[in-house]
């Protein structure tokens, strides 16, 4: 097994700025619709918002960029970050089609000035671990 982590931080003035000068160019470069819909949605706090998706891509890209081949384009766009019900960040790795994943977690935390993402990732070795139970989850194992 394989575990990767990335972290990020960015200023929420960056990402306003680059909305208010490049408007749509930029928003559909970086973000999904789904993404746009949903920062679009949150009243006042939109760019910490959209600040703190920009964070995770950023954070997931470190993460993974050794899994990912040399000549993969418009990488920020094919990561989406979703919340479930719960309101919990998850990140949605489909477009990337990467292989052997058993689990990842994502967070993510804004103040008025920063936003800010960690994300970690766990690559199998191409066979099941014998201390991963159902569905990924980790089960305790002798140290």
């Amino acid at each position: 097994m394989n575990i990767q982590t990335g972290i990020d931080i960015i200023e929420v003035t960056r990402i306003q700025d680059a909305i208010e000068k490049q408007g749509e160019k930029f928003l559909q470069k970086v973000y999904t619709g789904y993404e746009i819909e949903y920062c679009n949605n949150t009243g006042k706090m939109k760019y910490q918002h959209y600040a703190a998706r920009f964070a995770a891509k950023e954070a997931i890209f470190k993460a993974i960029s050794s899994k990912l081949p040399a000549h993969e384009d418009n990488i920020l766009n094919k990561i989406e970050i979703q919340n479930k019900q719960d309101g919990k960040p998850v990140a949605n790795l489909e477009k990337l089609d990467l292989k052997d994943v058993i689990s990842m977690d994502l967070s993510l935390s804004h103040l008025e000035e920063y936003a800010i993402a960690s994300f970690t990732i766990l690559f199998g070795d191409g066979g099941q671990s014998p201390y991963l139970g159902e569905l990924g989850t980790v089960v305790s194992h002798p140290i």
